[in-house]
């Protein structure tokens, strides 16, 4: 049966149950069409097709014998190039760490193998990911299945390019800014940007601590359900994720929309929009208020400040979590002559280790945390964080959940972008706010563009109620058809 990769995991899970098929055979449909594509696409870095199949195969033998880990058992899945995979290449995309290969998984990775994933490589990724377009890899770029012309987002660009490509079934990444929802919007799938806290992070490589978020990439929003009631939940190695119960995601979907108040926050329709955009995302309000949905205008007046917030924040934390990577306990040594004393050591390592973007990064973040700065410039960032946590609190008095564009614009061409930062970071302004407060956001489609490119929308719901996301995301699909 040719074409199984174009599956969602329910359509798979359905199928491999009844015998309609073989793990075997839908891996090596994936594989296929990675070997037709990725040349193009660059949107895996590593795939170890031996071990995939092999996996496959004892999955089908696992079937045989009764052995059932529940709906994500033998399905092929992409893993973001920041996840520690035990025995396999974790690189982070950077030259810093071009040979490492972690002793232990992600505790993520260890949850979808306990139930029954089956990885198929890892995904390429913006370098640590810092970057808004998946350009800034020691891989090359990785570009958009709709326009090879186009960046695929970033900073989980590989995974969303893999999932809309039919090289995987879903995929898993990272959301520390947009680095889930923008590439999903992108490249036209359904990206999960969770909580703060809901999806454990042990093992997967710190960027910006108390942003850091992991997701996921699937082709509809029951796939987004299904995958986070594998991977929420409380873990003890990670202290930022509280108990917290974890309901069936999948229950909050077929409910319908009818007397749900949908908040239109008018900071988001505004300038520097792409009428295109803003058009398309009203289309579908549209539609959801005939689906019986209160639709009301709302303010969050501290959205024009979380871009300056989070590139102050960001770049401190990203300085103190990455002064680890010195040559000597951790990543690249010196290729050249080794240096006489510590200071050149450090200058040499991390000059050839880090890319353009890395260092630009840690240079701000030193610098706002370093003395007579600190006050100045992250302790009122965190300032403003909080004044952007009260705006959505106040709005969700008022409505179940928010809806608004995920980009400004539809993905810009390779290399638009890549030699004027401010252009780039200012691409995450729409994003960035719902990272700052910690709340859930769905990125689902809402149409294409005149040039072919997809739009995206996003869903965002109070903290913990991703199953709001998923009821108001089910109608969205639906009602596109």
């Amino acid at each position: 049966m040719a074409g199984l990769n174009k599956l969602k995991i329910s359509e798979v899970a359905k199928g491999l149950r009844e015998g309609k098929f073989s793990c075997e055979d839908l891996m090596k449909d994936c594989l296929a069409e990675i070997s037709a594509k990725n040349k193009d696409l660059n949107a895996y870095i590593f795939v170890d097709e031996k071990m995939a199949l092999d996996e496959a195969k004892d999955m089908d033998k696992r079937f045989k014998k009764g052995e059932d880990l529940g709906p994500l058992m033998g399905i092929p899945c992409g893993l973001k190039d920041n996840f520690n995979t035990n025995g396999v290449r974790t690189t982070c995309c950077s030259n810093m760490l071009k040979d490492f290969v972690p002793p232990y998984d992600a505790e993520v990775v260890k949850r979808l193998r306990d139930a029954g994933m089956i990885m198929v490589g890892k995904t390429n990724m913006d370098e640590f990911a810092c970057g808004g377009s998946t350009e800034h890899s020691c891989f090359g770029a990785t570009r958009n299945p709709y326009d090879l012309e186009r960046v695929a987002g970033g900073t989980s660009g590989g995974s969303a390019a893999a999932t809309s490509a039919d090289m995987c079934i879903y995929s898993m990444g990272s959301d520390t800014g947009g680095s889930i929802r923008q590439p999903a919007s992108f490249c036209g799938v359904v990206g999960m940007k969770v909580t703060y806290g809901r999806v454990s992070r042990s093992g997967i490589t710190a960027m910006a601590s108390s942003w850091d978020t992991v997701g996921h990439f699937a082709k509809s929003v029951e796939d987004a359900a299904i995958v986070l009631n594998v991977t929420a939940g409380k873990d003890l190695k990670d202290s930022t994720t509280p108990d917290v119960i974890v309901p069936d995601y999948t229950s909050f979907l077929g409910k319908g929309v009818k007397g749900l108040k949908i908040g239109i926050p008018k900071e988001y329709f505004g300038e520097g929009i792409d009428k295109e955009v803003s058009d398309k995302v009203m289309e579908v309000v549209k539609r959801l208020e005939n689906e019986g949905a209160k639709v009301v205008e709302v303010s969050l007046p501290m959205t024009k400040y979380a871009v300056a917030a989070y590139y102050v924040s960001m770049p401190a934390e990203l300085s103190a979590n990455l002064e680890r990577y010195d040559g000597i306990r951790y990543g690249k040594k010196p290729s050249k002559s080794v240096p006489q004393d510590l200071v050149e050591y450090y200058f040499a390592a991390r000059g050839e280790g880090f890319g353009s973007e890395i260092k630009r990064r840690i240079m701000i973040g030193t610098y706002v945390l370093s003395a007579g700065y600190y006050d100045a410039y992250y302790k009122k960032a965190q300032k403003v964080r909080t004044l952007i946590i009260k705006d959505f609190e106040k709005a969700f008095e008022e409505v179940d959940v928010l809806i608004a564009p995920v980009s400004p614009f539809p993905a810009f061409k390779v290399g638009e972008l890549v030699d004027d930062p401010l252009a780039m970071y200012m691409a995450d302004s729409l994003t960035l706010p719902i990272s700052a407060a910690g709340l859930p956001s769905l990125a689902v489609p809402a149409g294409m563009s005149k040039e072919g490119l997809p739009i995206g929308l996003q869903i965002i719901a109070p903290q913990f109620e991703e199953g709001r996301c998923f009821t108001v995301g089910d109608v969205v699909e639906k009602v596109q058809l």
